[in-house]
């Protein structure tokens, strides 16, 4: 039985309204501003959502959480404010970064499928034990690859394809600037294995959890 089902995907931005509307462009999705200074890009389902939080500190260094997406060329990403990062001919995507310096791989496609975000992808030290935390906390299967990462596939409400865990020799030292939030109960799954950040107080009305490795996610109450 899962402990959590997926809610969204949220990044943090020191701009989120330029930069959500940027995202929302590329990935297709119905871009939506709040008064407050932050906002949505939503598709056709509550999963689909990408939140861009407000936060003071700039983008430095390389991201530990990424997305991958589908697009029709590197150029028309390079046209509209990415930059090329990292290429390699035996790759099949491009390493970009968007406006604010965030990482992320294009994946060059003929037809580009309605779904453009395909992979949410996480750094890690040890990719087998923590995908495998993650699928048991969804109640979902866990692919271990021979080259030395791991997938979580099929998460229920969970319109991204997979959870790719991969690994890379530096530690996690600061706060994710892209992580992810789930619907369920907190205290269970902090008897699973994680670690309370932050209970609900009169700012927010969610905890924050870290998973395993470090990983920070929200969870909401059921119906909330």
């Amino acid at each position: 039985m899962a402990a959590a089902t997926f809610r969204k995907v949220c990044v943090d931005a020191v701009d989120p309204l330029t930069l959500g509307r940027w995202w929302a462009d590329i990935i297709g999705q119905e871009w939506r501003a709040y008064e407050h200074g932050e906002g949505g890009a939503f598709g056709p389902s509550p999963g689909h959502t990408l939140w861009f939080n407000r936060v003071p500190e700039p983008n430095t260094g390389k991201r530990r959480v990424h997305l991958d997406i589908y697009a029709e060329s590197v150029a028309g990403l390079e046209a509209v404010g990415a930059r090329v990062v990292e290429t390699n001919d035996d790759w099949r995507w491009t390493v970009m970064a968007d406006p604010e310096g965030g990482e992320f791989c294009a994946f060059v496609r003929a037809e580009v499928p309605a779904d453009r975000v395909h992979g949410l992808v996480i750094d890690c030290a040890n990719p087998a034990e923590i995908a495998t935390w993650w699928g048991a906390v969804y109640d979902a299967p866990v692919v271990h690859h021979d080259a030395g990462w791991s997938t979580v596939e099929q998460i229920p409400g969970m319109p991204i394809e997979t959870m790719d865990f991969v690994p890379v020799p530096e530690p996690k030292n600061v706060k994710n600037r892209v992580h992810w939030d789930v619907t369920g109960d907190a205290d269970t799954l902090v008897v699973a294995g994680a670690a309370v950040l932050r209970r609900p107080d009169r700012e927010i009305d969610w905890t924050v959890l870290a998973d395993p490795e470090g990983n920070e996610f929200c969870v909401f109450s059921p119906g909330s």
